[in-house]
This record gives C-alpha cells, structure tokens and sequence, in this order.
C-alpha cells in the first residue's frame, strides 16, 4: 500500500518548508567524502561551538576534586570511604575525559556526605542525574535526605529493595 500522491506531494513541501538545507561539497575538507555533505542553513558549526562554549559546565573530575578540596577531605579516604580501588580513583583523578559509572559517583558522593543538591551536580558532571521513576534512585534519595552516608547502610536499603548495591562488599 503506497501513501496518496497527494499526501506525498504535501510531505514534499513541509519537508522543505521546515528543513532548509544545502550541500557542501567536500573539497573545503582534507579528507574525501564520496557523497557532498549535508549541514542545515540556520546552524552555522562557529554558533554551535560557541553554545558549546557558553553552557558547558564543569567535567566530573574537576567538580569532584573541588568537593574533596571544600570538605579539607584526604583522597585516600574517599576512595576507602567509597570502597573504590587506589587505581580506579587514580583513573578518574588523571584523565579528564574517563566517566565512572553512575554508583561508582552515587559511591563518591555518599563518601563526600553531600547532600542531595550536591550529588546532583556530582552525577551531572559526569552525564547522570537521580530519577524519581527510578526505585534505586529513590533509595538513594531517601538516604541523601536522611543523611545516611553509609554505603553499607545504603546497600541493605537497596537489597531491601531488591536492588542492586553500588558496589563494595556487603557484610
């Protein structure tokens, strides 16, 4: 079954009313491109860096190592604190582009004690956020505002829920 001419035609001209394009051709670029490139006119790439530039926010590493700064806290006792290994902390510590998972950071913020704002600017430096849809999330969140920081206390909350820990050994 094919779509009526007519609707196909109408498709055409909202296609070209909403998306102006043009093609580049690939000789203002170094490498070969077998077919012409094709970027939307209303978006130039100098505007998309300089959003870029104006609305990137601080990477994992540098949020989390003010947060160590602020609260005069010793690397090594995060990192025990957060039962992560000496080489996992170190990853994170020296590349700059390395994201941890989303409970290695929930673990870092736990050992920091932040509280809920602050974990929430810890998870998004690194892509993550804390869902109220999410039943681990809502433990989580439940512990911030008690100001449970135990990450053993935190995951018997989770295993209570039949969640999965953020990591370490449970005793």
């Amino acid at each position: 079954m094919m779509l009526d001419q007519r609707i196909l035609i109408e498709l055409e001209h909202y296609i070209n009313e909403h998306l102006e394009t043009i093609a580049l051709e690939s000789a203002t670029y170094s490498h070969k491109v077998s077919e012409p490139e094709i970027i939307l006119e209303s978006i130039s790439r100098m505007e998309i860096e300089e959003f870029i530039e104006q609305k990137r926010q601080p990477v994992l590493r540098e949020v989390l190592f003010n947060f160590i700064d602020s609260k005069g806290a010793a690397d090594a006792d995060i990192y025990k604190k957060a039962l992560i290994d000496r080489r996992h902390f170190s990853k994170i510590r020296s590349n700059p582009d390395y994201r941890p998972g989303k409970n290695t950071v929930i673990a870092l913020a736990l050992a920091l004690e932040l509280n809920k704002k602050e974990t929430g600017k810890l998870l998004s430096s690194a892509g993550y956020s804390l869902s109220s849809s999410d039943m681990s999330d809502l433990v989580i969140q439940f512990c911030l505002e008690r100001k449970i920081y135990d990450i053993h206390q935190v995951n018997l909350a989770l295993e209570y829920f039949s969640q999965k820990p953020l990591g370490g050994v449970m005793l």
